[in-house]
């Protein structure tokens, strides 16, 4: 039996099937309005726009690939691990940007150096599947990855699946999807093995929390939210209008602090608000799906791998070995503070 051999235009082809048609085909998907989902994210910081293009980035569409791996954010430490490990090409959900996205060099330079594609999906794979909802133990019964007209602010309105009562409920799910105790498990061992009880890791900081209710607080009906997509409690006041049996909010993604206007105005209505997973999870709820249905189309011939993310913090007196600790004092000694000071 000859092997298959699978190319990067094999891959667009299958993420174009998985999205159901959202990925750019040629050039002139780029203007016009062509292809929805080609969008410019701008906070109107000088220089700073990106153009999100669900599709291929950078790369050679007839390479052949063997290793693929699903990552949310590219970075150099993920072009370095692709590098390092034989990977072909990398899908990354967010968008990707020249040089904010590859250690401050030119992507380019820097995937082409490994003879890495990159791919790029972001909003042509938002709104496919209700997996965060799921995950928080909700069922969406509507879906509006633009709600307000403004793309990317996604809300789900939704009903609790058999077995979450209470907000309690809900955490508790969590906390079994996530696998904190293992997280948990991790954080400990790595304090002790570094010698350093301050370590922290954002994860387990950002894991579920309650603003307005108890864990004993009933939760039947659900509006779903994303802070960081342009979320306002304006908005929160016309979905109650149209949607006036919602009993919670619930936000996702991003989180928001105890008196955040969302959180106000929620208690305005006498709604519940919890706080789920944040976007630092998102390989779970958009990497690992993702993956999946690739391996099922692709399984037989190329090796798929997910790369994950964790992030700690640790104070800088504790920060690596000695050695370092003393690299950095003697580079900020010679080279850095002004003498005499």
């Amino acid at each position: 039996m000859t092997e298959r051999i699978v190319k990067v235009k094999d891959i667009i082809d299958t993420l174009d099937k998985i999205t159901g048609g959202r990925v750019v085909k040629g050039r002139e998907d780029l203007f016009c309005g062509k292809n929805p989902f080609v969008v410019v994210k701008s906070s109107n910081i000088p220089g700073k726009a990106v153009m999100e293009i669900p599709g291929i980035v950078w790369g050679d569409l007839n390479k052949p690939v063997r290793k693929l791996a699903v990552a949310m954010t590219l970075t150099e430490c993920k072009i370095e691990l692709a590098g390092a490990t034989g990977v072909d090409v990398i899908v990354a959900h967010h968008p990707i940007a020249d040089a904010a996205n590859s250690g401050g060099v030119t992507l380019k330079n820097y995937l082409g150096l490994y003879n890495i594609a990159a791919i790029e999906l972001h909003e042509a794979f938002h709104g496919l599947h209700p997996g965060i909802s799921y995950i928080h133990g909700i069922k969406a019964h509507r879906v509006d990855i633009a709600y307000g007209g403004i793309p990317g602010n996604i809300m789900y309105v939704g009903t609790t699946l058999e077995g979450i009562e209470t907000l309690g409920d809900i955490l508790n799910r969590l906390r079994e999807f996530m696998n904190y105790e293992v997280e948990e498990e991790m954080l400990e061992s790595e304090r002790q093995v570094r010698g350093c009880r301050e370590i922290l890791e954002t994860n387990i900081v950002t894991g579920g929390k309650i603003f307005n209710g108890s864990i004993d607080s009933r939760v039947k009906n659900v509006l779903h939210i994303f802070p960081h997509t342009g979320f306002t409690p304006e908005h929160l006041e016309q979905v109650m209008k149209e949607h006036p049996e919602v009993d919670t909010v619930l936000a996702t993604i991003s989180r928001v602090h105890e008196d955040s206007p969302l959180v106000l105005k929620a208690q305005e209505y006498g709604l519940n608000f919890i706080a789920g997973n944040s976007h630092a999870m998102e390989i779970y709820e958009n990497g690992l799906p993702l993956a999946a249905a690739l391996n099922y189309y692709l399984g037989r011939d190329v090796k798929i791998l997910i790369f994950n993310e964790r992030v700690t913090s640790t104070p800088v007196e504790m920060f690596g070995s000695k050695a370092v600790r003393e690299y950095a004092k003697y580079i900020t000694e010679n080279f850095l503070i002004e003498k005499g000071k």
